[in-house]
């Protein structure tokens, strides 16, 4: 099994939660997800949860990589949101689609999050920006990927800042650099010159660098 990174992020919502969107960063946010995206697609597969302000912004600057990116994103979403599923789910075309539990907006998202981060092997999480359910996203994946890297991007704000206040240490460049492309290969271990690849399966797995060191609490 290919190892993949999961993306936790989102621009939290000034009525939803006031606290993480005074202390967020929307400009930085957008920076940081488009260059998660240049630095991973057609090297990493790439897992997110769907968010309607983050899933136009990766299709965005997927469209414009020359691979097959639809084999490499997996996004997830709970038919509990099926009213509000972005149009950019159809390019995707891995979108998977998790039970309705209950009609309860809590128990959807547990749920979707559970399957959604056991069903990889992952070698790290980048958390971006967000909101209290990104350090839902935090705590389980914590528990189900324990040898993942974590790499919490500090200088988007919002709970990005809480989730390094749970970790033993932040390398200074996660909370001050804003050059985001050579942030992420630098704790991605990507380097620059690795090749892209149209589809995951014409990667050979000596072409990924090696595994990456963790950040555990």
């Amino acid at each position: 099994m290919k190892e993949a990174i999961f993306l936790s992020a989102s621009v939290p919502d000034p009525e939803r939660d006031p606290e993480y969107a005074a202390m967020a960063d929307s400009v930085a946010i957008t920076s940081a997800v488009s260059a998660l995206v240049h630095v991973t697609l057609g090297r990493r597969i790439l897992v997110w949860g769907g968010h309607p302000a983050i899933s136009p912004m990766i299709w965005t600057i997927a469209k414009n990589i020359g691979v097959d990116y639809g084999s490499w994103v997996r996004l997830y979403q709970s038919k509990h949101f099926s009213d509000q599923f972005p149009e950019d789910n159809e390019r995707f075309r891995n979108v998977t689609f998790t039970e309705d539990i209950e009609n309860d907006r809590n128990k959807s998202l547990l749920s979707m999050r559970m399957q959604m981060l056991s069903e990889f092997r992952f070698s790290a999480a980048v958390f971006i920006g967000g909101m209290s359910g990104i350090l839902e996203e935090f705590d389980i994946f914590r528990k189900l990927q324990p040898n993942a890297a974590i790499v919490p991007v500090v200088s988007t704000g919002g709970a990005a800042m809480e989730i390094a206040k749970r970790l033993p240490h932040v390398d200074q460049d996660l909370i001050d650099d804003f050059d985001y492309v050579a942030v992420f290969h630098r704790h991605l271990r990507i380097e620059v010159t690795e090749v892209r690849f149209c589809r995951p399966t014409d990667q050979p797995v000596t072409s990924m660098a090696s595994p990456l060191v963790t950040t555990k609490s």
